[in-house]
Parts: structure tokens; sequence; C-alpha cells
């Protein structure tokens, strides 16, 4: 990204356990935020999981290449179904395109 003194890179990240600050800080022009702890309206996408979720929980999965089709498959059809992801993710906040 070319961060240092003259390019400035802000990092967004959500509160995940493997979002840990480096020890010795970040590289210059390198600035991470957190977002609060429970936000789901700052990434609306975070609100499909449960609709790619059903297809694939308390399942058991014999090779990674089934559960890849299995998900797939699911998010081939969510493709299709784009008032139902509307209805997931479109806040009263969030700008539509072309708008």
């Amino acid at each position: 990204m070319g961060a240092g003194d003259e390019h400035h890179v802000l990092v967004v990240e959500d509160n995940g356990g493997f979002h840990v600050p480096a020890s010795q800080g970040h590289p210059p022009g390198i600035t991470a935020v957190r977002l609060p702890p429970y936000a789901p309206e700052l990434q609306p996408a975070e609100r499909l999981w449960k609709l790619t979720d059903a297809t694939v929980a308390n399942r058991c999965f014999d090779t990674l290449d089934k559960f890849q089709t299995v998900l797939g498959e699911q998010c081939a059809w969510l493709e299709t179904q784009p008032d139902l992801l509307t209805q997931h993710t479109l806040f009263h906040w969030w700008p539509l395109c072309g708008n």
C-alpha cells in the first residue's frame, strides 16, 4: 500500500479475537480503528451470514470440496434473490446505488 509519511492508510477492524495490535505497534503511516463491539449496521454483510449458515451449520462434510459445493450453491441461489438480500442489508441511512 505504500504507507508512510506521505501516504496514510486507515485500517478498520471488527472486534474479532484475531485482530490484536502488534506488540511494537503499527508501521509508520498505518492507523487501526476498531468498530464498536456490536455494530452490524456498520457492516451490512454481517447480516447475511444467517442466510448462508443455515445450509452448513450442524453438518459434517467429508471433504472441503463438499462443503464448498453446498455453500457455493447457496450463494448462487442468493444471487437470484435481490429482495431477500435487500431485506437483510438495506438500512435507512445506507445509500442506494445510482442515487
